[in-house]
């Protein structure tokens, strides 16, 4: 049964587009040479090539430290887009510092936003990335905030979301309830990403710890694997199962990535799409179309060239106007990806927590992005004593001691 994806869309392969007859249409342009060419999809995810793992770590710093300004940035009388343009800016201020050198293949390596800012307030259940041109939002304080943000080096992603009630200090009631329940959830998720787990098992857990705390998981979330260049690998969990909701059986392997994605709802957490204009897009690279109008041609020539399979807002356009008319005709013979903006009921509030997760061939588990934990208190706890093993295992990497007195016995030999 196919299903919206609130966060994350389902896999789109990278594979080489054929060359069009007619080479004056833009919108059979090739993808750029680095992202298009088939490489070795093994070698290219191994994490046990320390330049891979290098690469994520080094996406997660950056998107945790951009994470951090929003948060900041994040106090009563603030625009929405405001928050928005801070953390794309400190993304492409940070990564615009790192990797100005060529790559082992001689080509430049490239990195930015893997996943533009959104920033959505207390019913809106995501991708609110507002425009600079439209009406906006004003950030007010008690208000509870979504922050979602992605960084990429090379390809490799790290993306992260956070959960903060403005200008509070200790969290109470509804907001609290549904901050707890995600954060617990993702903190549970984080620990039973193993070797030989399932998917279905996340998904049966994020409905006990929603139970535990009177919440409901938000319908349509998926957490999807990711691979280099592709933030919506094959794998996914999805944040609540319903009989027409439904994924495929998976089973967690050494060098899959997550990005591991829990959403709570103090409501029925069934969000519907308002008026609000999409501006959030990513490539089809299955869907081709001659484009007719010369306004669609150039966004999409300048989309390919600059987001050629990761998502983009179109606040990205040097000319919005433009970009606002250009992807029109593009969107309606299906060659973007859409990410619309939900929202649950008026009356209800919700929470996101995101982080990107690495099972490494030594069976550790590295969690490359997080936010701070939530100052919430709830009138709830999670009373189930298996989740609560599960919670109390340690996720610090213990490091082996060396046995000195062998290895001198070694060297006397």
């Amino acid at each position: 049964t196919e299903i919206y994806t609130l966060s994350l869309h389902d896999a789109l392969p990278i594979l080489p587009k054929k060359k069009e007859e007619d080479d004056d249409d833009v919108s059979s342009v090739d993808v750029d040479e680095e992202v298009n060419e088939v490489e070795d999809d093994e070698a290219a995810n191994d994490l046990s090539n320390a330049d891979v793992v290098t690469k994520y770590q080094t996406a997660g710093k950056i998107a945790n430290e951009c994470l951090a300004k929003v948060i900041a940035a994040c106090v009563p009388g603030t625009k929405a887009v405001t928050l928005c343009l801070c953390g794309d800016e400190a993304i492409e201020e940070a990564t615009g510092k790192i990797y100005n050198g060529k790559g082992k293949d001689g080509k430049k390596i490239d990195k930015g936003i893997a996943f533009p800012t959104c920033i959505s307030p207390n019913h809106c259940v995501g991708h609110y990335s507002p425009l600079v041109s439209e009406d906006d939002v004003e950030i007010k304080e008690g208000d509870i905030v979504k922050i979602d943000m992605g960084v990429h080096v090379d390809g490799y992603i790290a993306v992260v979301a956070h959960t903060l009630v403005v200008g509070a200090g200790e969290v109470t009631g509804r907001k609290a309830d549904v901050q707890l329940a995600a954060w617990t959830a993702a903190e549970c998720a984080v620990r039973m990403f193993k070797q030989g787990a399932k998917n279905h098992e996340i998904t049966a857990m994020i409905a006990k710890v929603a139970e535990a705390y009177k919440c409901s998981p938000v319908e349509g979330v998926l957490s999807h694997q990711m691979k280099k260049h592709v933030i919506d690998a094959n794998k996914v969990v999805i944040n609540k199962a319903t009989s027409e909701q439904q994924v495929k059986e998976a089973t967690f392997e050494f060098n899959d990535v997550f990005a591991v994605d829990i959403v709570m709802s103090s409501g029925e957490g069934k969000p519907k799409q308002l008026e609000n204009r999409t501006t959030v897009f990513k490539r089809d690279l299955e869907q081709k179309y001659s484009l007719k109008m010369k306004t669609s041609r150039a966004f999409f020539s300048e989309v390919n060239t600059r987001f050629p399979t990761l998502p983009f807002t179109l606040r990205a356009g040097k000319d919005e106007r433009a970009w606002r008319m250009g992807v029109v005709e593009c969107k309606n013979h299906g060659m973007f990806v859409e990410y619309p903006v939900l929202y649950e009921k008026p009356e209800e509030v919700v929470a996101q927590y995101k982080f990107t997760a690495l099972l490494l061939p030594s069976g550790n588990v590295a969690r490359t992005t997080g936010g701070p934990a939530p100052t919430a208190t709830s009138e709830h706890k999670l009373e189930d004593e298996e989740l609560l093993a599960i919670l109390a295992q340690d996720m610090s990497k213990k490091k082996k001691k060396k046995n000195k007195k062998k290895e001198g016995e070694a060297e006397a030999k």
